[in-house]
């Protein structure tokens, strides 16, 4: 029986590599699909969790959790057990190094621990974010190590990830799936798979392709997010309202799409994918200019906002140094918990290091979580009228819906205001 014919049967086992948040969400729907799920992951607390039903991640409820595992479901962190799948799908991070050049550490030794159990008939896809050329240098000579020829023995695909985390119109299933395939057999069983459980899919001509296409669409919001912010900056200068801006500019049906600026770009797509592709072109001698020069002004928007907070306690004779300042909000994006690449962060480092006094409120995120380059020891503050007024500056950074926004405005003695959230209140600094 061939790939195609188990996929159709709904015979086929489907391994997911990397149970986050995309690797989460990817597992529930191919157990509602019908197809048995065996989720892989290096971190036993999360692995555990899972098979008690528990989601480690905001907007996937424990409900959807039990409901996959009555699928079906489970998760492991034994890798051997990827002899048991037809489809083996990579759903890892690859982050950037310290020299913000590609760190495919995470793929690799996906591969290295999957490796031993490559077998005839297997199906690998890659959903991680990377350069062009990534599935065919790096992921298909594992193939052919054990011996498997690719198109004939065992497939390999390239099928982006497109997750909106706490996006309520859109989810995995009805977010059309782009995918590439190493050789014509390679793309037909990937389209079969993926068509299993997403209702769109879209191939194109090869994996280099595909991996293209994912950093174009992440390259197109980065350079127009370093646009807007770019104007927003111009604009405060000026005495006008960069949203009174957009909202006319959008009115225009066609030619216009609006983007709204902020104190950075976080998530672990926006700020880190354009990356990739200017490294890669390095390699055939082109410099990337306009994606290096939002990369720029997007990473320059948290000097931007802590500058803002100077000028407004300088106004009212304090100093940043030895202020209390609340940071509100610290995901990276309105009502989800993920942390990655947060420019929140960025401003709070920045804040702490002028010696302001720093503490933070987000109904998300109850503990600083651990992360590999930044380390708060604190805990999410509850916000009362006493509470904020003890502050000696209050700085809007995310704009998450559980906030109340008049108890803030009432009772902030200084409000910093990033978002756009009272772009009418002349009272509020803007930034």
């Amino acid at each position: 029986m061939t790939f195609i014919d188990l996929v159709r049967d709904r015979r086929a086992r489907v391994g997911v590599v990397g149970l986050g948040y995309v690797g989460i969400p990817l597992s529930a729907c191919i157990a509602q699909a019908g197809l048995k799920v065996i989720g892989f992951d290096i971190l036993p607390a999360r692995v555990d969790g899972l098979n008690h039903g528990k989601s480690p991640i905001k907007h996937v409820p424990d409900a959807e959790i039990e409901s996959m595992r009555a699928s079906g479901f489970e998760a492991t962190t034994d890798f051997s057990r990827a002899s048991e799948c037809d489809a083996l799908v990579v759903c890892v991070p690859t982050p950037l190094n310290e020299y913000r050049e590609p760190d495919l550490k995470f793929v690799t030794a996906t591969m290295d621990a999957i490796a031993p159990f490559l077998r005839m008939g297997h199906l690998v896809s890659l959903e991680s974010t990377t350069w062009p050329g990534t599935t065919e240098e790096i992921l298909r000579p594992y193939l052919e190590r054990a011996g498997l020829e690719v198109g004939v023995d065992a497939h390999l695909v390239y099928s982006p990830e497109r997750e909106d985390p706490g996006n309520s119109k859109f989810s995995t299933r009805n977010i059309p799936k782009v995918v590439g395939g190493s050789t014509e057999a390679c793309r037909k069983a990937g389209a079969a798979l993926y068509g299993c459980f997403i209702e769109n899919v879209v191939t194109v001509s090869s994996t280099q392709a595909a991996e293209m296409v994912k950093l174009l669409e992440n390259i197109h919001r980065s350079i127009n997010i370093g646009l807007v912010n770019e104007l927003k900056i111009v604009s405060d200068q000026m005495g006008l309202d960069i949203f009174e801006i957009i909202d006319a500019a959008k009115t225009k049906p066609f030619g216009f799409t609006a983007f709204y600026p902020g104190p950075g770009i976080g998530g672990h797509c926006i700020p880190i994918d354009p990356f990739y592709l200017t490294w890669k072109a390095r390699e055939y001698g082109l410099h990337t200019r306009f994606i290096e020069l939002a990369g720029e002004i997007n990473a320059g928007m948290p000097q931007y906002v802590v500058d803002k907070t100077v000028r407004a306690l300088n106004a009212v004779g304090k100093s940043l140094k030895g202020a209390k300042v609340l940071a509100l909000g610290i995901a990276y994006k309105r009502d989800v918990d993920d942390m990655r690449e947060s420019p929140s962060v960025f401003v709070m480092e920045l804040l702490q290091e002028w010696g302001a006094d720093i503490a933070y409120s987000d109904p998300n995120v109850p503990v600083f979580p651990d992360m590999r380059e930044h380390d708060f020891d604190l805990s999410s503050v509850d916000l009362t009228p006493e509470v904020l007024a003890g502050f000696d500056a209050v700085i809007l950074l995310t704009d998450h819906s559980d906030f109340d926004y008049d108890m803030i405005r009432a009772n902030a003695p200084i409000l910093v205001d990033t978002r756009g959230r009272y772009r009418d209140d002349a009272d509020v600094v803007r930034a």
